[in-house]
C-alpha cells in the first residue's frame, strides 16, 4: 500500500481510508452527501496524488501521442490539455488520459492510478520513434480544488489571473509560495475549479495555505466517495467501470476524442465499426422508482429479457434519485426509451435520459 504526500493529514483529520488503486486514500471525511454539495455550491479539495504522470520530451513526442492516442493532439498549443484515450489492439481501450502540452517537444500525460504500470508498458511498446520517456508519478502530487468559489477563494495564492484560465487551458506560475506549479482548469466534478500539480515536498505547504486562503469560503476536504457522485451527475467516464479494455470509444459515446484523420492503434477497425454501426451503448438512465442502481446489475426490457448491464450507479445527492451508465443494445439506447433495473429479483422501471443529469 502507496501513501501520498499527505496521508498522515488525512488521518489527522479523521477521514476514512481506504485502499484504491494501491494507495492509502480518504474516501470520506464528513460524508459523501455533505461533501457532494461542498463542491457543488462552494469549494473542496481532493487529494488526487495517486495519479501517474508521465512526461514525453524530443522532436517526435508529438509522433509517439499521435499513433497511440485516439484524439488528435495535434491541435494542441502551449498550455492546453487534451481528454483522449489509449486505444487496444482489440477494440478496447488501455485507458483515457489527459495530454497537456507543455513546451514544443514537450507533453505531460496524465493517467489513471490503477493503470500507471499498464500505460507506461503500452506506450513504451509502442516507443520506437526514440522519445524521451519519464515516469514522474511518484515523485508528484496533485490537488483537485472544485467548485464555484474556487477562482475566488484561491485567487490571493497566484500572481497568475485563474479566471483567465479558460477550462482545459493551464498555466505554469506561482501558487501558494512555490514557483512553477501547474495550474489547470481541468476537473472531474463538473463545478469549475483547478487541479494543481506539484513536487511531493511542495504539497504540504500547498494544502495548508489553500485551506487558509479557502477558510472565509467555507472550504472543506473532499473524499473520493464524493468525486464518484460528482463525476457521475455528470456522466464522465470512470475507466473500469464505464470503459476498459473491452469497450470501444465508440460504444462508449466517445466518438469525439476519436479522429479518424489520422492513424493510431486499431484505427482501421475502429473506422470499420463506426461505419457499420455499433450494436450496443453506452446509456445515461434515471429511475423512475425510488431505488439505487449498482454496478454489475442486469438491464432488462419489458419482457424482462437482458438488455445490457449497469456500469455505474448511485443515488444522485443533488437530485435526490437514483441515477447510473450502462450498456444497452442498440435499439434500446435512444432517449426516453424505457428500460428496467433489475434489482434483487425486481425490475425496477428507469428512463434513458440526455446527459449531464446536473443541470446547474
Amino acid at each position: 500500500m502507496k501513501n501520498t504526500a499527505l496521508t498522515h493529514i488525512h488521518e489527522g483529520l479523521g477521514a476514512k481510508m481506504l485502499p484504491f488503486a494501491g494507495y492509502n486514500m480518504p474516501i470520506t471525511y464528513e460524508g459523501v452527501n455533505a461533501e457532494h454539495e461542498t463542491v457543488r455550491n462552494g469549494v473542496g479539495v481532493f487529494d488526487v496524488s495517486h495519479m501517474g504522470e508521465f512526461l514525453l520530451t524530443g522532436p517526435n513526442a508529438l509522433a509517439l501521442i499521435q499513433k497511440v492516442t485516439s484524439n488528435d493532439a495535434s491541435t494542441l498549443t502551449i498550455g492546453r490539455a487534451q481528454y483522449s484515450c489509449l486505444p487496444n489492439n482489440e477494440g478496447g481501450i488501455v485507458d483515457d488520459l489527459i495530454i497537456y502540452k507543455m513546451k514544443e517537444e514537450q507533453y505531460l500525460l496524465v493517467v489513471n492510478a490503477s493503470n500507471i504500470e499498464k500505460d507506461w508498458n503500452w506506450i513504451s511498446s509502442h516507443n520506437d520513434l526514440g522519445v524521451e520517456m519519464r515516469n514522474l508519478s511518484d515523485d508528484y502530487s496533485l490537488l483537485a480544488i472544485q467548485g464555484p468559489k474556487a477562482v475566488e477563494a484561491m485567487q490571493s495564492l497566484t500572481s497568475v489571473d485563474l479566471s483567465a484560465i479558460t477550462y482545459y487551458h493551464f498555466e505554469v506560475g506561482d501558487f501558494a509560495g512555490i514557483e512553477h506549479v501547474i495550474i489547470s482548469a481541468t476537473g472531474y466534478t463538473g463545478s469549475g475549479g483547478f487541479e494543481i500539480y506539484c513536487k511531493n515536498n511542495e504539497v504540504e505547504q500547498i494544502w495548508n495555505k489553500v485551506f487558509e486562503a479557502g477558510a472565509s469560503f467555507g472550504i472543506k476536504p473532499i473524499g473520493l466517495a464524493a468525486r464518484d457522485t460528482l463525476r457521475l451527475e455528470m456522466g464522465f467516464c470512470l475507466y473500469g467501470n464505464d470503459i476498459n479494455d473491452t469497450t470501444s470509444p465508440l460504444e462508449a459515446g466517445l466518438g469525439w476524442i476519436t479522429k479518424f484523420t489520422k492513424d493510431f492503434t486499431n484505427s482501421e477497425a475502429l473506422k470499420k465499426q463506426k461505419e457499420a454501426g455499433v450494436t450496443r451503448k453506452l446509456v445515461a438512465f434515471e429511475m423512475q422508482e425510488r431505488a439505487v442502481p449498482r454496478h454489475d446489475y442486469e438491464i432488462v426490457d419489458g419482457e424482462g429479457n437482458v438488455i445490457g448491464i449497469v456500469t455505474s450507479g448511485t443515488m444522485s445527492p443533488s437530485m435526490n434519485k437514483g441515477i447510473g451508465l450502462g450498456y444497452v443494445t442498440t435499439a434500446n439506447s435512444a432517449v426516453d426509451s424505457d428500460i428496467f433495473i433489475r434489482i434483487r429479483k425486481n425490475d425496477v422501471p428507469a428512463k434513458v435520459v440526455k446527459l449531464p443529469f446536473y443541470k446547474k
